[in-house]
């Protein structure tokens, strides 16, 4: 079923079956000349059903039609290879949409083949074969329209411009309409749950490029921000504050966890205080260790950045301590 949140534009529930996030908030924005989707869900038979259930309802004509992919996580990406094949134009930021077109190839998972090692997931066995982001990501490569920061998508009445919002992944963008003071944010910011903030190399500290973007939307005037979970956020500002308290408190509760002895990422992230119903780390699907793990990873290498923790590796596994 699709809602109308603002005139012309819908959102659409598409569910996530077997997944925490539960569904994903697909809004499609219509306009006499082209139609524009934001985001897609998984690669998968369920989730094409339950977008075309969508489209069919709205009468809507793909060959008129265009998606936006916020970020390159499957569960935003996943349909978008199957519309490219339709004759959709896909947009997204020039780093994720470099990056989604890399997780078509091997070569790009066979990489976290060496983060298990360094992160210390080698005790736990864990694999790829049942990740999300390896399983219904789209299979392969799409012709992107890359876009950057400042560039314009003019769907009807409504003038888009294009943000860089990095830190969820390293090139999540969102569309802000300013008129109408709109947001599509994406994972940027969530209601109730908090975005994964993970590790993506040790190029840069990712968690202060997150903290950076959510200062800059912090200062945008925004009346309706869209997210891609939950509900919808009623006031920005104060969930921005929440956010960045939150990883204050987690940033503070690592700090306890590696204050007396060394501890690898996955021993840091075993330590750590999840919201998930499983008891213990061993009850943890092979998914959510992952999960964890880069954001304890993405925590302990902000420490590391700012002067607070020491790293070292021992026999290919890397260790923080507190200083």
């Amino acid at each position: 079923m699709v809602v109308e949140v603002y005139p012309n534009i819908y959102m659409q529930e598409i569910p996530l079956p077997k997944n925490p996030l539960r569904a994903i908030n697909s809004y499609i924005i219509l306009s006499e000349d082209r139609n524009l989707i934001i985001d897609s869900g998984f690669n998968t038979e369920e989730c094409r059903n339950a977008f075309m259930e969508g489209i069919n309802e709205l009468g809507i004509d793909l060959n008129k039609t265009d998606l936006l992919v916020t970020h390159l996580h499957s569960d935003h990406s996943g349909l978008a290879a199957a519309l490219n094949k339709e004759g959709a134009k896909i947009y997204a930021g020039k780093i994720d949409g470099k990056m989604i077109n890399e997780m078509a190839g091997q070569a790009y998972w066979d990489k976290f083949e060496g983060y298990k090692k360094l992160f210390d997931l080698e005790k736990d066995n864990v694999s790829f074969d049942n990740h999300p982001g390896y399983k219904y990501c789209p299979k392969e490569p799409i012709e992107f329209i890359s876009l950057d920061e400042g560039d314009s998508i003019n769907i009807g009445h409504y003038s888009f411009e294009v943000v860089n919002i990095p830190g969820h992944t390293p090139g999540h963008i969102g569309l802000y309409e300013k008129n109408h003071k709109l947001f599509f944010c994406g994972d940027h910011i969530l209601h109730k749950i908090t975005p994964n903030i993970a590790f993506w190399g040790f190029e840069q500290d990712i968690l202060s490029v997150y903290f950076n973007s959510l200062k800059k939307v912090h200062e945008y005037d925004i009346k309706h921000l869209f997210s891609a979970h939950r509900s919808t956020v009623a006031d920005h500002k104060e969930r921005i504050h929440e956010l960045l308290n939150h990883h204050d408190a987690r940033l503070n509760e690592i700090m306890e966890i590696i204050k007396d002895d060394k501890k690898s990422v996955r021993d840091t992230a075993a330590n750590m205080h999840w919201e998930l119903k499983y008891d213990t780390w061993e009850d943890f699907p092979n998914p959510q260790k992952w999960f964890a793990s880069g954001e304890a990873m993405s925590h302990l290498e902000h420490l590391y950045s700012i002067g607070k923790a020491d790293r070292t590796e021992e026999n290919g596994i890397l260790y923080y301590k507190l200083k």
